[in-house]
């Protein structure tokens, strides 16, 4: 037994840029390709992940130093670093929860099919880790581990319905058909997205403002390109982090690099993973006729959209004020900036693009995940200290990225009940996004099908 969970831990630590290449291989071959283009879409997802490694590294680089210089500037202070997923994913990855996660998500996915539960295939297996991490936060709050691995399939189970309400959304506005988002963060705040738009589309003048940057090219012209807004963004941030004019061009010339090379580092993962999906969409649904199915796979595919992009980079600046407006907040953002993307993306295809409805959004989906990370601090450090990842006794320890996620929040709250109003105040309101989200999916699949 403890050869076997050496060997996954093993394959795990090997990470999601050789992880996900080494699914995807078999996977491909199980599905019947051929060896040769079992290797090509392996490889290529591998290389789209370390593309999207280095171009995430050059906004963390670049981009938080400048956030940080941003707060000293304004007098923002705050005592704890956020660490990012980067940091937590292997601290989750330790955890004794981890290992056994795995084969839980896979095994309530296909239970989920088989009962027609959901129509999401997932082979999203690096991901694993935003359930995993929910049962580790669980496992700690508890003392029990059954409960974390209910916690486990129970936030599963939740990210496969998340899959199959926002289907619609993937196929129509991001053009993935057959895709589906089962992922722990970017569909964590779907429900959000959903609940904003039904709100603004009913206040007045509110409702007709459409800031979409391809709508906006076309009647500004040039000054409204990607790579252009980009260095626009990135000399604004360069001012406000008080840089000198080298500073000031030099970050303008990474954000325009950054909003070009985004979409282009994500062609990658989509020339690998989509002709795996197709046959895999294919032979499920010969084999179960009049079954439409939708396979589930990172959100980075995502990532390539222009308003994505450019609201991920209008969002350092702003997640930096919202951190200073969330009550009693001890956390400076850091490690996550460069990866809002993640926690907005669905937003945008929610919202059809239009930027405006979506930095309203993303504004109530950080200030939510300041607060909720807030609350985690002390589990989320003593699961670092688990992993030996504590720098002394007394270092404290927060990510963003699941560490604010609300869905993890409940479900501790919900066994533990260290914080019932946390809780209620939390759970009430991502509850009514959710019923909101039922409703409207169905109206999506409606409109699919007319």
């Amino acid at each position: 037994m403890d050869i076997i969970l050496d060997l996954v831990q093993y394959f795990v630590d090997l990470g999601a840029a050789v992880m996900l290449p080494i699914v995807i291989f078999v996977v491909a071959i199980c599905l019947g390709q051929s060896v040769g283009k079992a290797i090509k879409s392996g490889i290529s997802i591998g290389i789209g992940f370390i593309g999207i490694g280095l171009v995430i590294s050059l906004m963390l680089n670049n981009l938080a130093p400048a956030a940080q210089a941003m707060s000293a500037n304004f007098g923002i202070s705050m005592n704890l670093i956020d660490i990012g997923w980067p940091g937590s994913s292997p601290m989750t990855w330790a955890s004794k929860i981890a290992l056994v996660a795995i084969p839980v998500a896979i095994i309530v996915n296909l239970v989920m099919i088989a009962l027609k539960l959901t129509r999401v295939v997932n082979i999203d297996i690096w991901n694993i880790w935003h359930f995993a991490f929910t049962g580790a936060i669980v496992n700690i709050a508890t003392d029990s581990y059954m409960l974390g691995i209910a916690a486990v399939a129970v936030h599963a189970a939740f990210a496969y319905k998340i899959g199959d309400w926002f289907a619609p959304t993937t196929e129509k506005y991001f053009g993935l058909e057959g895709i589906a988002m089962p992922h722990g963060t970017t569909g964590t705040f779907a429900p959000v997205a959903v609940f904003m738009d039904g709100i603004l589309s009913r206040i007045p003048v509110i409702k007709d403002i459409d800031f979409n940057p391809t709508h906006l090219q076309k009647r500004f012209g040039v000054i409204c390109d990607p790579a252009i807004m980009g260095a626009i963004m990135g000399v604004v941030i360069g001012i406000l982090a008080g840089y000198d004019v080298r500073g000031i061009l030099s970050l303008g010339i990474q954000m325009a690099a950054v909003i070009v090379l985004m979409p282009v580092v994500v062609k990658y993962i989509m020339g690998g993973l989509m002709p795996i999906s197709e046959v895999a969409r294919a032979k499920l649904q010969k084999k179960f006729k009049n079954s439409k199915f939708y396979i589930g796979l990172d959100c980075a595919l995502l990532l390539g959209d222009p308003v994505v992009v450019t609201a991920s980079l209008l969002f350092i600046p702003i997640t930096i004020i919202i951190a200073a407006l969330v009550p009693g907040n001890q956390i400076l953002p850091f490690g996550d900036l460069p990866t809002i993307g993640f926690f907005i993306a669905m937003a945008v295809g929610v919202h059809g693009g239009n930027l405006f409805r979506t930095l309203i959004t993303g504004c109530v989906v950080m200030f939510i995940t300041i607060w909720v990370a807030n609350q985690m601090i002390g589990l989320h450090t003593v699961l670092a200290a688990n992993a030996g990842q504590l720098t002394s006794a007394a270092a404290q320890v927060i990510s963003l990225d699941q560490g604010g996620n609300p869905v993890t929040y409940i479900i501790t709250q919900i066994l533990s009940c260290t914080n019932v109003l946390g809780l209620a105040a939390v759970g009430i309101f991502y509850l009514i996004c959710v019923v909101c989200t039922v409703i409207w999916s169905k109206k999506q699949y409606a409109s699919m099908d007319d």
